[in-house]
C-alpha cells in the first residue's frame, strides 16, 4: 500500500486512497516524525528514547519498540504476520522509514522550490505556487518545543521564506504587480526583518504608480530595522530608495513576457477576428498553427493540441477539398522524440486521414505537400510494423532533398527518425540524423527542431556508452529550452541524469532509484501518456536486472504497456516457475522502437533463468547486432547494462542446455 507522509503541518499520513492513517498517539506521531527527519537514515532505538522522553523510564526502550510495530501495522495494514516490514525497517541498532522521496511533502515542497529556480517567470510560479500549496500550517507542527525538531523546523520555514518571495519576485516579472501587494504587505507584517520582502513590496507598490506608498514603506522598513535589530537597510534597500526617488528605467514594468506581449497578441487576434470571416478555410491553416506551437508547451496545451488537431483535420476533409486536407495534416510538423504513441488510436486516425489526403491530392499539386503528409504517416506510424512507414519516410526525406527545403527535409527526417527501429543495434543510424538535425536547424533557425536533435545523439551516444558526447548534448538541449520556453525538454533530460547514475554503476541503487523517482515526478502533468504510463516501474525493473537482483514482487505495481515482458521475471521473483514459464512462452517480440533492446534483455533473463532453449536462441539472435551498446540506454532514460553481458548469459545458457 502507497503511504503519503505529511509534516508541513501536523504530523499525518494518508493510504492510496486518501484517507488518513490511524497513528495512535502522540509518541507514536513523535517516532515517525523523528524518522522522517532522519531522512531514510537509520535512528537507533537509544537516540529515539532520549528524543522521546527527558527522564526515560525504565521499559523504554520496550516503549520504542511498541511505539514501532503499532507504526507498521497503521502503516501496512496488508503485511502478513511475521513478514519483514518493507517501509519502517529494522537495521542495525534501530530503525529508518524507507519513504519514497514522492511520499512525503517536505520533500516534495523542497525538490518543487529548487526545481523553480531554474524555470522562466511563468512556468517558476506554477511551480512555487505548487509547493507553496503544500503547506497546511507550521512544519511539524505539535512538535515546535521539541529540540529534535527544532533545526529542521528553521530550516524548511526559511526554504518557504524563500519561496514566498521568489514567487512575488516572478509575479512582478510577469507584469502582477497589483496582485502581488496584498500578498506582501503580509508577510512583511508577519515577517519584518526580512530585507528582500520590504523591496518587493516597495517595487511592487511602485510599479502601480503607487510611488509615494513605496517611499512610505522603504521608511517603515528602515524604522523597524533600527528598533527591532539597531541596524541600518542593506544596500538593496537603500539603492532602491534612490532609483524611485528618480524614477529610474529600470524600475518600470517589464516589457517582454508580461502586459506588453499581452496586449499585442490582444491586439492582433482581434484584427484577426474582424479580418477573417467565421467560415474561412484560412482559419483552419491558422489553427494547426497555433495547435503547433500549444504543442510544446507541454501539459494541457500539449493535450488540448492532439485533441483540437483530429478535430481540424475532420473540418477539412468535410469541406471536400484534398489539398486543403492535406495542408492542414501536413502543417502540425511537432517534432517527437519517443517511439511510443501518446494516443494509438488516433495516430492510427491521422495516418489513415494522410493516405486519403495523398489518394485526393489532384495532380500538379505541390510536391511539398505530398512530402508532409508522407512524413506525416511515417512520424505517425512510430512504434509499430506497419509496411508503410519506411516507404513514406524514404519518400518524404527525397523530395525534401530535391526541392532543398530546410523546414520539410527537419520534418522528414523525424520521420526516418522513427522508423530506424526494424531490428537492434541502430544506434549509429540514429546518431547521424540527429547530426544532421543539429547541424540543418541551427543554420536555418529551427530551434524545435534542433533541440529534437540534440536529444537524439543523447539518445544515440547514451546506447553507444559515450556519455561525455551524451552530456553535451543534454546541456545544448537545456540550454534552448531555456531560452526559448520549451518545458517539456527538461523532463527528457532529467531522465538522462537518472540513467547516468545508473550507467555508472558506482551510487548505490537507492540514490539511483530515488533519481528515477524524482525524474518519473516530472512527467506528471506532462501530456504524455504514452512515455508516463509504466515507465518508472519498468526503469527500476532494468536497474535490478543490470546488477543481477531479482524483480520486484509486489502485487500493486502499475507496469502498463510493459507488462508482457515484465511478468516472467516477476514471477521467477515470486519462485512460480511453472506460471513464469508459461508467461515466457506467450511473451510476444517487443515492439520496434527505443526500449526493443531492453524488453528483449529482460526476455534473455528469463529465458536463461528458466533454461528455455527456444527463447535462447530467438533472444540471442535479436541482440547480437547490438553487442556494442547498452540495453535500453538508446531511449535517454534507463538501462538493463551491456547487452554484451546478456549475449555472455544466452550463449552459456545455450551450452548448458546443449549438453
Amino acid at each position: 500500500m502507497r503511504v503519503v507522509f505529511g509534516v508541513l503541518g501536523p504530523v499525518t499520513a494518508w493510504d492510496a486512497s486518501g484517507e488518513a492513517v490511524a497513528l495512535k498517539g502522540p509518541r507514536h506521531r513523535a517516532v515517525l516524525a523523528r524518522l522522517i527527519i532522519a531522512r531514510r537514515r537509520v535512528v537507533p532505538v537509544d537516540r529515539l528514547v532520549d528524543d522521546l522522553w527527558d527522564d526515560p523510564p525504565a521499559g523504554a526502550v520496550g516503549a520504542v519498540r511498541t511505539f514501532v510495530a503499532a507504526l507498521r501495522r497503521a502503516l501496512e495494514p496488508g503485511r502478513p504476520p511475521r513478514a519483514p516490514s518493507r517501509l519502517l525497517v529494522t537495521e542495525g541498532p534501530g530503525y529508518a522509514l524507507r519513504a519514497e522521496p514522492d511520499t512525503v511533502d517536505a520533500w516534495c515542497f523542497e525538490r518543487e522550490a529548487a526545481a523553480a529556480a531554474a524555470l522562466p517567470p511563468r512556468q517558476a510560479l506554477e511551480r512555487l505556487d505548487e509547493a507553496l500549496g503544500r503547506w497546511r500550517g507550521p512544519a511539524y507542527a505539535e512538535f515546535a518545543d521539541e529540540h529534535w525538531a527544532r533545526a529542521e523546523r528553521s530550516r524548511l520555514a526559511e526554504i518557504r521564506l524563500n519561496a514566498v518571495e521568489r514567487r512575488a519576485e516572478n509575479r512582478l516579472a510577469l507584469g502582477l504587480a497589483a496582485e502581488t501587494v496584498p500578498d506582501l504587505d503580509a508577510h512583511v507584517a508577519e515577517h519584518p526583518w526580512r530585507e528582500d520582502a520590504w523591496r518587493l513590496l516597495a517595487l511592487a507598490l511602485y510599479r502601480t504608480g503607487r510611488q509615494a506608498d513605496a517611499l512610505a514603506v522603504l521608511r517603515r522598513a528602515r524604522t523597524l530595522l533600527a528598533e527591532q535589530l539597531g541596524m541600518d537597510p542593506g544596500a538593496p534597500l537603500r539603492r532602491l530608495e534612490s532609483d524611485i526617488l528618480r524614477q529610474a528605467r529600470h524600475l518600470d514594468p517589464p516589457a517582454g513576457p508580461g502586459e506588453a506581449a499581452a496586449r499585442v497578441w490582444a491586439r492582433t487576434a482581434a484584427v484577426y477576428d474582424r479580418a477573417v470571416t467565421t467560415g474561412a478555410r484560412a482559419r483552419l491553416e491558422s489553427s494547426v498553427g497555433l495547435l503547433r506551437n500549444l504543442a510544446v508547451t507541454g501539459g494541457s496545451g500539449l493535450e488540448a493540441a492532439r485533441t483540437n488537431r483530429l478535430a481540424a483535420v475532420a473540418a477539412a476533409e468535410e469541406l471536400g477539398d484534398a489539398e486543403l486536407a492535406a495542408r492542414v495534416i501536413g502543417a502540425y510538423d511537432v517534432p517527437a522524440i519517443w517511439t511510443r504513441s501518446d494516443d494509438p488510436r488516433q495516430a492510427a486516425q491521422v495516418v489513415a486521414a494522410a493516405e486519403r489526403a495523398l489518394a485526393g491530392l489532384p495532380p500538379g499539386a505541390p510536391e511539398a505537400v505530398r512530402a508532409r503528409l508522407l512524413a506525416t504517416i511515417a512520424l505517425e506510424s512510430r512504434g509499430g510494423r506497419a509496411a508503410r512507414g519506411p516507404e513514406a519516410a524514404r519518400l518524404a526525406e527525397e523530395i525534401a532533398r530535391r526541392l532543398d527545403d530546410p523546414a520539410l527535409l527537419a520534418f522528414a527526417l523525424n520521420g526516418a527518425f522513427m522508423q530506424t527501429f526494424e531490428r537492434a543495434g541502430l544506434a549509429p543510424r540514429r546518431d547521424a540524423i540527429g547530426a544532421e538535425l543539429v547541424e540543418l536547424s541551427a543554420r536555418h533557425g529551427l530551434t524545435t527542431f534542433e533541440v529534437l536533435g540534440h536529444l537524439v545523439r543523447l539518445q544515440a551516444r547514451g546506447a553507444l556508452g559515450d556519455f561525455p558526447g551524451a552530456d553535451r548534448h543534454a546541456a545544448a538541449a537545456d540550454r534552448l529550452a531555456a531560452r526559448h520556453e520549451l518545458p517539456l525538454v527538461g523532463v527528457f533530460t532529467r531522465w538522462y541524469a537518472a540513467l547516468r547514475l545508473a550507467a555508472a554503476g558506482r551510487a548505490p541503487d537507492t540514490e539511483t532509484e530515488a533519481a528515477y523517482r524524482d525524474a518519473a515526478a516530472w512527467l506528471h502533468g506532462a501530456g504524455m501518456p504514452g512515455l508516463e504510463h509504466g515507465l518508472l516501474p519498468l526503469a527500476l525493473l532494468c536497474l535490478r536486472v543490470q546488477h543481477a537482483r531479482p524483480a520486484p514482487t509486489g502485487e500493486d505495481i502499475d507496469w502498463g504497456p510493459y507488462a508482457p515482458w515484465a511478468r516472467p521475471l516477476v514471477l521467477l521473483a515470486r519462485d512460480r516457475r511453472t506460471e513464469a514459464a508459461a508467461a515466457l512462452r506467450d511473451v510476444p517480440d517487443p515492439p520496434p522502437d527505443l526500449l526493443f533492446e531492453a524488453l528483449w534483455c529482460l526476455i534473455a533473463q528469463a529465458a536463461v533463468a528458466l533454461g528455455d532453449a527456444g527463447t535462447i536462441r530467438r533472444a540471442h539472435e535479436a541482440l547480437a547486432p547490438a553487442a556494442g551498446e547498452l540495453a535500453g540506454a538508446g531511449s535517454g532514460l534507463l538501462t538493463a547494462g551491456p547487452v554484451s553481458r546478456h549475449l555472455d548469459d544466452l550463449a552459456a545458457a545455450a551450452r548448458t542446455a546443449g549438453r
